[in-house]
């Protein structure tokens, strides 16, 4: 059997997203192996040295000091978030993509420009309505800011709705199917992909969420992981094995997430040809 050479701009292609890939790859296995490492051997050893013996204790010291209640504030701010913007966006996406109402295009398109707005600037006005509700340092305070849809969420249901065939939602309605029947149906079963795609960027987004948070709320009953491990480079001064620990704790999550979806992931950027 005869095997091709590459050629070499294939070669080069491939050496350039390899060294993307390590240089992308090296500080997450570095913070790892630093968290499970003792003090001594962190300081006595080379940095890229494998741990010996492996330790949990690190992992121990940090959730039993806060970082423990503070993971359990994120992943549920983060769920109620992910089903709130699950749920409107996909109302919104269907609107937009199947249903004719005046000025639906225009005011999409308002509504995606709002997307050019840094979130700096609506933080002051932000930061005010919920003084003035008296909600600041509350669980509301920081889920109900993002928990109604978002101009890129809407957006890319918008799109894939659009290239589901209208033959399909034709056959429900001879059936007798209403709009929230097709919608609940016919729609959100074919769109398997795109939603757990959405729940992904929806998941890490909000779990990666920190400037909010940490002007919405102070002390430690509503600290989320983000606030709280930027905490721990005060808390734990020098101590770089508590603070890698800290550090896995808020990655490890995202990364396992990112490998139960990402065939769905790659499904729906097939789907609606965003590249």
């Amino acid at each position: 059997m005869r095997i091709e050479r590459p050629t070499p701009r294939t070669a080069a292609a491939y050496t350039l997203l390899i060294a993307g890939a390590l240089l992308t790859v090296a500080p997450l296995v570095l913070s790892a192996m630093t968290a499970v490492k003792t003090p001594g051997q962190f300081a006595s050893d080379f940095a890229l040295a494998l741990p010996n013996p492996v330790t949990w204790e690190n992992f121990g010291t940090v959730l039993g000091q806060g970082l423990g209640r503070a993971v359990a504030v994120t992943a549920l701010m983060t769920v109620f978030i992910t089903f709130g913007q699950l749920i409107t966006s996909i109302l919104a996406g269907y609107a937009f993509a199947r249903t004719d109402f005046p000025g639906r295009d225009v005011l999409f398109w308002i509504y995606l420009g709002t997307m050019m707005v840094p979130p700096a600037v609506t933080l002051i006005p932000l930061y005010l309505m919920f003084a003035r509700l008296g909600w600041l340092n509350t669980f509301w305070a920081l889920v109900l800011p993002f928990a109604f849809g978002s101009p890129y969420a809407i957006f890319l249901l918008r799109q894939y709705f659009r290239a589901i065939p209208e033959e399909f939602l034709s056959a429900a309605r001879v059936d007798g199917a209403n709009t929230l029947d097709i919608l609940v149906h016919v729609v959100v079963p074919m769109s398997r992909p795109i939603l757990a795609t959405l729940t992904l960027i929806t998941i890490v987004t909000q779990w990666n969420n920190f400037m909010w948070p940490l002007v919405a709320s102070s002390g430690d009953r509503w600290q989320i992981l983000t606030v709280a491990t930027a905490n721990t480079q005060t808390r734990y001064d020098a101590q770089w094995t508590l603070v890698m620990a800290a550090t896995t704790l808020a990655i490890a999550p995202l990364v396992v997430l990112f490998v139960v979806f990402q065939r769905q992931v790659l499904r729906s950027i097939a789907w609606t040809g965003l590249k």
